[in-house]
């Protein structure tokens, strides 16, 4: 199940600073957007020089959340050098904001910047897909929504396969086709699409406790034994390629 995301050239127009790109994100980037879902953008911002050398410093962070054309908008973008330095961090986050497929506006830099991701992968990005796993089934256990219980699931698939892999995977659907995922997901996949905050109770052959802790304590182990056995580096190679970047594009 797939939704078009509206156009947002205008959304992109109207900000302030120039921006290097805006990705979607969250569950349209997923796999698994309900008919309410906002749109999650995301995207980087380039402060210029006088806003970094002198005494006003510009936003490192902007984030504004407002309803435009009846569809709500929830835009978040990171000056270049945080974002930069989230980068070559284990942060999943910005590597799938980068390199979404979902693209509303793009750049030269965007480009470079993408070809430089590779070389940010490392075994540490386990540990971020983890805890993002941990989260979102706390979550679920709270409210029993079929939402954080995708998210834990996206989480966990997403890490194994960029840990076997190296390659970034953020659609639940494609990583379920690849890793032989948990069969009833595509099941609460249709049924969140009814709504963003429907529960699991009700949902047509929906797993049961010990299926649903069984099959987590499964991907947890799996994202263990990928961790332990990838061939990816512990720290990022492109640092410097990175830090290049940044110096070079804020200097230009």
């Amino acid at each position: 199940m797939s939704y078009e995301v509206p156009d947002l050239s205008a959304v992109v127009a109207e900000q302030s600073h120039d921006l290097l790109f805006a990705t979607v994100s969250g569950a349209h980037l997923y796999g698994f957007p309900s008919r309410d879902s906002d749109v999650d953008l995301r995207g980087v911002h380039v402060l210029p020089l006088a806003e970094v050398l002198g005494l006003r410093h510009g936003p490192e962070t902007k984030e504004r959340m407002w309803v435009r054309d009846g569809v709500e908008i929830d835009l978040v973008t990171h000056d270049v050098q945080k974002f930069c330095r989230l980068l070559v961090r284990p942060n999943g986050y910005v590597l799938e904001q980068l390199l979404s497929p979902l693209v509303v506006h793009t750049t030269e830099a965007h480009a470079k910047l993408s070809a430089l991701a590779a070389g940010c992968l490392t075994s540490r990005h386990g540990h971020h897909y983890r805890g993002f796993a941990v989260t979102q089934w706390r979550l679920f256990e709270k409210t029993g929504e079929i939402k954080p219980l995708l998210y834990t699931f996206r989480a966990l698939l997403t890490g194994v396969h960029l840990l076997r892999s190296g390659e970034v995977v953020a659609h639940l659907p494609t990583l379920l086709d690849r890793l032989d995922g948990p069969a009833y997901l595509p099941g609460l996949i249709e049924a969140k699409v009814l709504g963003e905050h429907r529960g699991l109770a009700g949902v047509p052959g929906r797993p049961g406790p010990e299926r649903l802790e069984a099959d987590l304590a499964h991907w947890h182990e799996e994202l263990r034994l990928a961790r332990e056995g990838s061939d990816l580096p512990l720290e990022p190679v492109a640092f410097e390629e990175v830090h290049d970047f940044v110096v070079g594009l804020r200097m230009g």
